[in-house]
């Protein structure tokens, strides 16, 4: 059997999804004053979100979360659908960095202790970066 990943991308996608499903496993054991916390941050920064309660919106995350860690984690999938669906998922991250009160230094985008635990979810946004565009450039 032929894997659909190449071997390059496995300690990327290893790495991220297995912390991605780690997460989304921890989430899914959550209770209300978790789901109201998470809750309470996201929808301050994405309105939308404010329609759905709390439990649903942690039950929501989880099921995401442990969706994407799945895929990045099965080399089945191929790399330019985990990368973008990486990519997707850490954007969102970065954009609650960017648009939560708080979370830099004042004038910065450096980040204050607070935001520190967002901020460094770049990385993720790095590797999927790079996932995606070396499947979109490789002449192989």
């Amino acid at each position: 059997m032929k894997l659909r990943v190449k071997k390059r991308h496995l300690p990327g996608r290893i790495a991220t999804g297995a912390f991605i499903l780690n997460s989304g496993i921890e989430k899914a054991r959550g209770d209300d004053e978790t789901a109201q916390a998470m809750h309470g941050m996201a929808s301050g920064t994405y309105p939308f979100l404010g329609k759905m309660k709390p439990a649903d919106f942690l039950k929501a995350l989880s099921a995401t979360e442990i969706a994407l860690g799945t895929a990045l984690l099965l080399p089945v999938v191929p790399t330019a659908v985990a990368g973008a669906g990486l990519a997707a998922f850490s954007a969102g991250l970065l954009g609650l960095y960017l648009r939560t009160p708080g979370m830099r230094k004042e004038g910065s985008l450096a980040p204050s202790p607070q935001g520190l635990t967002i901020a460094k979810d770049v990385w993720m946004l790095g590797i999927a970066t790079g996932l995606v565009l070396d499947e979109v450039l490789d002449e192989d």
